[in-house]
């Protein structure tokens, strides 16, 4: 037997969610080698597949490079050995060595049993208290939290290919692309939306003010109206436009309608964010009847939670915005939190921190008609992520549509 080896167990989808695949590639990857000791493949599509792997190394330190990439991908060693902790020496800081989450399901091997980490984000540490554990980020972190450090002991849990027939998601393969149907792409996700409704879930909309300029607003608004859409997180660009469309018919000065500009149409959103501030807030300007229709309108009347974070290029900004940006992050967490689906539309700076905090299980849609900001949005480790490189004004009102979402 190699000095510098260890055995690992991995379970679950190994075959179709391409796990064993990626341990193979990561292994050799790394100049690395391995033995299958046991593998039993599942028959069914709901069966679960085994494999017994010895992971071979060059020296210690080359051996525990290999163990660390392996462990993000769902393997664990034979021999169980419980998490190490070191206390926080003051308020946001982390210890040294301390373990980097990923946005994948993860437990850690505490008092000789797994326990499951609540709220799972990428980026963040495990703070253990009691026999419960949960993902913190730095600026939460207390001083003598507990917080786990190394590799041992974790063991993530990376996403599974969708089972419930063809979504589309599955239709999609996970890839973007514009050369796609686009129509019946639409109707796929039209459907996908349906059936989250139809089930319960919650559906988070993180848009951007391409949505009003490329004329997708209505669209939108119907989407809120008809409950397909349960929250929405954006800035302030996305509420400035959308009441300058409701209020004036127009987005940076040009009509929505017909693509002419405005006269005077430069001023039209200082004029928008004036009547907001006159008003006093986005609620109390739907109160007074001066915001009768459109995206926040809706929004207000539905009673639906929205969040708007502030950035340094905001005009104004409105009174609804968060310019605090770690107050804007945990109402964004708040809004996410039993979140089924997300969509993102036009806006990569929003969607970016929205993907940040989501978990890998939730169904991320992006929309956006650059593909490199497609493809960055996606890369985010899940199956369940589909980019679609479309243009909003299009794409959007043949969702809504589909759905059956009326006036």
């Amino acid at each position: 037997m190699n000095k510098y080896s260890k055995i690992i167990e991995v379970q679950g989808h190994l075959i179709d969610s391409l796990v064993l695949t990626k341990i193979f590639d990561n292994v050799m990857d790394l100049d690395g080698k391995f033995e299958v000791m046991k593998i039993s493949v599942g028959k069914l599509k709901t069966d679960e597949s085994y494999a017994k792997l010895r992971i071979i190394g060059k020296n210690k330190s080359h051996l525990n490079e290999i163990m660390t990439v392996l462990h993000r991908e769902g393997a664990t060693t034979k021999s169980q050995k419980n998490c190490k902790t070191k206390s926080a020496s003051k308020n946001m800081v982390f210890p040294d060595n301390f373990y980097s989450t990923t946005n994948n399901h993860t437990s850690i091997y505490h008092k000789n049993k797994w326990i499951n980490v609540e709220n799972m984000m990428m980026d963040k540490c495990i703070v253990v208290k009691g026999n419960t554990a949960r993902c913190v980020p730095i600026r939460e972190v207390k001083k003598g939290d507990k917080i786990v450090i190394g590799e041992e002991g974790i063991k993530v849990s990376t996403p599974e290919r969708p089972r419930e027939g063809m979504n589309v998601f599955q239709f999609m393969g996970s890839g973007s692309s514009s050369e796609r149907p686009t129509q019946h792409i639409a109707k796929k996700v039209a459907e996908d939306i349906k059936n989250t409704k139809k089930k319960g879930g919650k559906i988070v909309l993180v848009g951007g003010p391409a949505i009003v300029h490329t004329g997708a607003a209505d669209a939108v608004a119907k989407m809120i109206k008809t409950g397909h859409i349960n929250a929405v997180l954006a800035g302030n660009a996305l509420a400035v436009h959308d009441v300058e469309y409701a209020t004036l018919g127009t987005s940076l000065g040009m009509k929505v309608k017909d693509g002419t500009l405005a006269v005077r149409g430069h001023r039209n959103h200082m004029d928008a964010i004036n009547s907001v501030f006159k008003a006093g807030s986005l609620k109390k300007m739907v109160q007074q009847k001066k915001l009768t229709r459109g995206i926040m309108y809706e929004c207000v009347k539905k009673k639906i939670p929205f969040v708007l974070a502030g950035s340094l290029r905001d005009d104004g900004p409105l009174p609804d915005v968060i310019t605090d940006i770690a107050d804007a992050q945990r109402e964004y967490k708040k809004v996410l939190k039993d979140a089924s689906m997300v969509i993102m539309v036009s806006t990569m700076l929003h969607s970016i921190a929205t993907g940040n905090m989501l978990p890998a299980n939730v169904k991320v849609i992006v929309i956006d008609i650059n593909q490199p900001t497609v493809t960055k949005l996606m890369d985010r480790g899940t199956w369940q992520a589909l980019g679609i490189v479309s243009d909003v004004g299009a794409f959007l009102p043949m969702v809504a549509e589909k759905i059956g979402a009326k006036k």
